[in-house]
């Protein structure tokens, strides 16, 4: 079945026969499949009030364990959101009384990011429905081909691998 990647291909072949344009099946369908992807899921996490950033700092901070609580930098470097996203990430989220800044007790000038209990029970509620939405979307594949497309994903996207 043709999708709108492969009649680009058919196009740029009539166009450019010389031109190998092959590496496009790839990259185009990574690229559309990561907008449908963030589409689906973005709707999993409106219905939780969230976004795709602040789900991720929340997550962020529960799966880093009790006390929930981590530092800037290191919540820049563990959550998927960019270190200069991250202060405008955490004032929203202190706004509506998810994550509290606190003072480091380790370092007298640092601060420490820490889940509240509201925080703490909006990501244990969203969870579950994001992951059946990542179920949902990877259901026309099996395990077996799920695992062998992280792996393959993984090679791509780990610049040491380059």
């Amino acid at each position: 079945m043709a999708d709108q990647v492969d009649r680009i291909l058919e196009q740029w072949q009539k166009e450019m026969p010389g031109l190998d344009v092959s590496p496009m099946a790839v990259i185009g369908r990574l690229s559309r499949t990561a907008l449908a992807v963030e589409y689906r899921l973005a709707g999993t996490f409106a219905r939780h009030d969230l976004d795709a950033s602040s789900f991720d700092v929340l997550a962020t901070l529960l799966r880093s364990g009790a006390p929930y609580r981590i530092t800037p930098a290191e919540l820049a470097r563990e959550a998927m959101v960019s270190t200069s996203a991250v202060a405008q990430r955490l004032n929203k989220l202190e706004a509506r009384g998810l994550v509290v800044r606190e003072a480091n007790p380790s370092d007298g000038r640092g601060t420490l990011v820490a889940l509240t209990d509201t925080g703490k029970e909006l990501i244990e509620n969203a969870l579950p429905d994001h992951l059946e939405t990542e179920r949902a979307i990877l259901s026309p594949l099996s395990r077996e081909e799920q695992s062998v497309l992280a792996l393959l994903l993984g090679r791509i996207g780990d610049p040491a691998g380059s």
